[in-house]
């Protein structure tokens, strides 16, 4: 049964932050051990812990401390009573760690430049560890594993999306500005930092004061230490940018010098015009020095940059030699020779084999044809026509036409006469089957046929 409604949560908190009893329950403190009541353990540590990890990932931090998530959950004026329960929890499933603790495991070089970054062991930390009470100091910043793991890969692929990409050594400055959107503050780059670290994918060192970092570049497994060269190349690149930085400014300050001199002439005052002129051409003068020696640093940054594609290449060139040699290892041209004249072989005799083959299907193709034609014979003559029926000739005369289609007696004088032999009825037959032969006949001959036929 759901208690009292109190005052409206803000929305990052859950809906059980209206309910009376329920938050009640929430913000009484843990028994002593679980083992009294693991449900009642449990239910408190799984509402808590995901609450905490949200509150942090909404403001952008990675860091945890008592004393905000006092302020953060105070409700109707009261704390939740479990939070350093819940906090020992956390750092016993390693989901938090101490941000001292957390820089420290990853190496030393970050310690030396982040004097005044990173939060010292409190004494009140030490001392509550050494009593066994337990106690977790207001003040404490914990790091949240899974959040400094978000921030660090937002990190990378925001270096790795940007136009820094081809520099490999970047300085801790250009870091925050590229970060900016990432990270809200320097302590939450820091850590992002130092989880890539972790992870291999940067380094870092300390060059004349100056905070350094170091991406792995592209095929590159993990990132590799800060060289002479790295940093050879890192004081052109400066350099560079310095300069060009420096011959902008002169152009934009020869540019003001001509415009001055315009307005003086314009005014009358000739002399301070030249003088303007001159300062001109002097600025213009210091603008070309700088400008080739700018030409000359892009010209030493362009041959390194083709020497570590040569070098790439070169390495391809010997990983394809090796991978060749290893390839062709046991193979001769006389081995090659040997091989093509065994297949040659194995064709020529499967060739015969298909050959004899073939010879002995037309033989008995041969014999089957003969039968075959016999039997086509014997069909053929058993469909002949019957001739043994001597019928009479054809008359000489023309028939009579459409036009004096008459019957009259020398019609039937110029007709052949009448066959003295009885014709059957078998007789018939044949000769109707003969009769659909001549069905190309014209109409006056068949008319004829019949007639001499029936009568």
């Amino acid at each position: 049964m759901r208690g009292k409604q109190g005052e409206r949560s803000p929305s990052p908190l859950p809906t059980d932050w209206e309910d009376d009893e329920r938050m009640a329950f929430l913000f009484s403190a843990f028994k002593e051990n679980r083992d009294v009541d693991p449900t009642d353990w449990d239910s408190k540590i799984n509402f808590w812990t995901p609450l905490i990890v949200e509150s942090c990932r909404r403001r952008g931090s990675v860091c945890v401390r008592l004393q905000d998530l006092n302020d953060s959950f105070r409700r109707k004026g009261s704390a939740p009573l479990g939070l350093v329960t819940v906090i020992q929890s956390l750092l016993r499933s390693g989901k938090v760690q101490k941000e001292s603790d957390f820089a420290a495991s990853v190496g030393s070089g970050w310690l030396s430049w982040s004097v005044g970054l990173l939060l010292v062991r409190p004494l009140k930390w030490t001392l509550s560890a050494l009593l066994g009470t337990g106690r977790v100091p207001l003040e404490e910043s914990f790091v949240v594993i899974e959040l400094v793991k978000e921030k660090a890969s937002a990190l990378l692929t925001a270096y790795q999306s940007s136009p820094l990409v081809g520099r490999s050594l970047l300085s801790f400055q250009e870091m925050r500005s590229l970060a900016s959107h990432i990270c809200p503050d320097e302590t939450t780059l820091c850590l992002a930092l130092l989880q890539l670290q972790r992870e291999k994918y940067v380094t870092v060192s300390l060059h004349e004061e100056e905070k350094l970092v170091k991406f792995s570049q592209a095929g590159q497994g993990r990132v590799s230490p800060v060289t002479e060269v790295d940093l050879g190349i890192y004081q052109l690149q400066r350099s560079e940018k310095l300069l060009e930085e420096r011959v902008e400014a002169l152009g934009q300050e020869a540019e003001k010098c001509k415009e001055q001199a315009k307005a003086l002439l314009q005014e009358g005052k000739k002399t301070q015009a030249l003088r303007c002129l001159r300062g001109r051409k002097h600025v213009e003068k210091k603008a070309d020095r700088l400008y080739a020696q700018l030409e000359t640093v892009k010209g030493i940054l362009d041959r390194i940059a083709s020497s570590h594609t040569d070098r790439l290449v070169m390495q391809a060139y010997q990983a394809g030699v090796a991978a060749l040699r290893i390839s062709l290892k046991g193979v001769s041209a006389a081995r090659a020779e040997n091989l093509v004249d065994q297949i040659q072989e194995l064709c020529d005799t499967q060739d015969d084999v298909n050959r004899t083959l073939a010879g002995g299907a037309l033989d008995s193709a041969d014999g089957e044809s003969g039968e075959l034609e016999e039997e086509l014979k014997s069909l053929l003559e058993e469909g002949a026509p019957d001739t043994s029926l001597t019928l009479p000739e054809v008359p000489a005369q023309p028939l009579a036409t459409k036009e004096s289609a008459v019957l009259d007696d020398a019609f039937f004088r110029s007709l052949p006469s009448v066959p003295a032999a009885k014709i059957t009825d078998e007789d018939l037959e044949k000769e109707l089957c003969r009769l659909k032969l001549w069905g190309t006949f014209e109409p006056e001959a068949a008319l004829l046929v019949f007639i001499v036929i029936f009568v």
